[in-house]
């Protein structure tokens, strides 16, 4: 009964976030796309040279540097030190895209370490107590999941942190960037930038609510099994 509970709890809150936070995929890539953006963001050094130009502003050159033309996502790995860009070329959204992971890069080493290491741990408890539940061989069930409650806090807590510290500088960083290079002119960048703002706008929103919605899942998804186990 508690556990139906829990779902049904979590199922509301989900989508009244959803509603009130009014995230929309289709939004953000109707942001994303804007031919004379894209066309300006050409005129700019392309991505590996651009990261390290980022790097270099920020004082911290000793990052390597991949690109993966297969990658749909860029990311920045902390316990290698790289900084692995996908291979999108044609669109603006890679100047800030860069650097937000560049300003990765220079976040708190422990809170990024501690980050790439109690995330894997976190998947790794839920996926450990889903199976013994699932072949009912796990004792005190409520107890773990308030364990797998509680773990959720810490790593959206943690998680958030890096993400909107990143996502909130990168605009400034990326305006920075632009006006040193004096390619685009005031107004272009302006104009950059507020596509930026936009984007932003909604995609703090989105990002803080995946990572909700993450936990949220694993939470669900332990309760049906212990459910119908």
């Amino acid at each position: 009964m508690e556990f139906g509970i829990i779902i049904i709890c979590l199922v509301c809150v989900i989508i009244i976030l959803k509603i009130v936070f009014g995230i929309s995929k289709k939004q953000i890539e109707a942001i994303a796309r804007n031919e004379r953006l894209d066309e300006l963001s050409l005129k700019y050094p392309d991505n590996i040279e651009m990261c390290r130009e980022y790097l270099k502003i920020l004082n911290n050159e000793t990052v390597k540097v991949e690109e993966d033309e297969e990658a749909t996502n860029s990311l920045y790995i902390a316990i290698s030190n790289k900084i692995i860009i996908a291979g999108a070329k044609k669109s603006f959204t890679r100047i800030q895209t860069i650097a937000h992971e560049c300003l990765h890069s220079i976040q708190d080493r422990k809170i990024l370490l501690f980050n790439f290491f109690y995330s894997n741990i976190y998947i790794l408890y839920f996926l450990l107590i889903s199976v013994l539940a699932l072949f009912q061989v796990l004792p005190a069930k409520m107890l773990f999941l308030s364990i797998l409650i509680i773990g959720g806090f810490l790593y959206y807590f943690v998680r958030s942190y890096l993400e909107n510290d990143a996502m909130i500088k990168a605009r400034f960083l990326a305006k920075e960037y632009m006006e040193n290079k004096k390619i685009s002119s005031k107004e272009e960048i302006e104009e950059i930038v507020y596509a930026f703002d936009k984007l932003n706008d909604i995609g703090i929103k989105s990002v803080n609510f995946t990572l909700f919605l993450q936990i949220a899942l694993e939470i669900i998804v332990f309760c049906i099994i212990c459910l119908i186990r």
